[in-house]
């Protein structure tokens, strides 16, 4: 009996010990569940912009400083940056820097929409290139760019699509729109728009007419693709020194899907602050015209950026240029 005793105690202790321990490891696994799904839930927090704007206001991530006051500042520094601001999102037109991990950890990290991506090297690998190695290297820059757009939650890519100096207009056209053509597909998997921007490129204007010029040769490249996923990104003081914006945004109509946003002087020719003096820029007709093709959606400024103070400013000439 002392013995079964003994035995019965030491297995009692023994079961003591195994369920304190399992306990304990329940616990931790618990928490560590927890944990886990905590920072999972932060990983995947969804970022939106402000409910409720026809029109929402955002800058280029280039505007936002590397570097400030002597402080190195983190990609997550600068988004935080144009909230800050007031802006309601970002266009991410620093892609090429990034990964598309990057982009989207810096989005959720710091809480700022990103709505658009961009890679300036759409200057010199170009799709209207002779060479195909230059036109393959600027197709794959801009597929780059629809995945940092996805993984940010932003919805497209801006996209200059060459330089008339590369041949006739028919010839770099069609080089284009065949480079185009091939990224439909996954930019049509990850809801991205693919927009052309109307800039100083030689293409689909006269560069040395006069003013009065129509957008129908920008409006033809587009509609050319009779796709969904092709639109413009369009820049309306780019090109108020060739034609006016109010027009071109009723001749774009619904394919007007983003605007970016500078003042220009027809008077000194030159690109000068929005809304400013200098800037005689037709704001008021602008916005009727906005109206008049039901625009809602991004409005980016594109123009000199800096600390929080210039950064503010621009916001506020924003605001002004489209009565907000």
């Amino acid at each position: 009996m002392a013995i079964e005793s003994v035995h019965y105690a030491n297995s009692s202790l023994d079961r003591r010990r195994f369920l304190a321990a399992g306990a304990a490891s329940a616990v931790a696994v618990v928490g560590s569940a927890g944990a886990a799904r905590a920072a999972q839930t932060e990983r995947t927090r969804i970022v939106t912009p402000p409910e409720g704007k026809r029109i929402l206001l955002s800058c280029k991530l280039g505007m936002l400083p590397k570097k400030l006051e002597g402080k190195e500042l983190t990609i997550v520094e600068r988004l935080r940056l144009a909230a800050d601001a007031g802006f309601d999102g970002v266009d991410f037109d620093q892609a090429g820097e990034f990964t598309v991990e990057q982009a989207r950890d810096a989005v959720h990290e710091s809480g700022v929409f990103v709505h658009n991506a961009i890679n300036h090297a759409h200057w010199n690998q170009r799709l209207t290139s002779a060479k195909e190695e230059e036109r393959a290297q600027g197709r794959k820059n801009i597929e780059h760019c629809i995945r940092v757009s996805h993984a940010a939650g932003g919805s497209g890519v801006l996209i200059v699509v060459g330089r008339g100096g590369d041949g006739p207009a028919d010839v770099i056209e069609e080089r284009a729109r065949q480079e185009i053509k091939k990224l439909i597909p996954l930019a049509a998997s990850l809801g991205q728009m693919i927009l052309v921007e109307n800039v100083w490129n030689q293409m689909m204007y006269d560069h040395d007419a006069p003013p009065e010029q129509g957008a129908e040769k920008f409006v033809r490249f587009v509609d050319s693709f009779n796709s969904p996923w092709v639109g413009m990104y369009y820049d309306v003081g780019n090109h108020w020194k060739y034609g006016r914006p109010e027009e071109w945004v009723r001749t774009f109509g619904y394919r007007c899907v983003k605007l970016d946003v500078k003042g220009f002087s027809r008077a000194t020719g030159k690109f000068v602050d929005i809304t400013s003096e200098a800037d005689d820029l037709p704001w008021g007709q602008v916005r009727k015209a906005l109206d008049d093709i039901g625009f809602a959606g991004w409005a980016t400024a594109e123009v000199g950026g800096g600390n929080l103070q210039r950064l503010t400013l621009v916001r506020e000439q924003m605001q002004k240029a489209f009565g907000l």
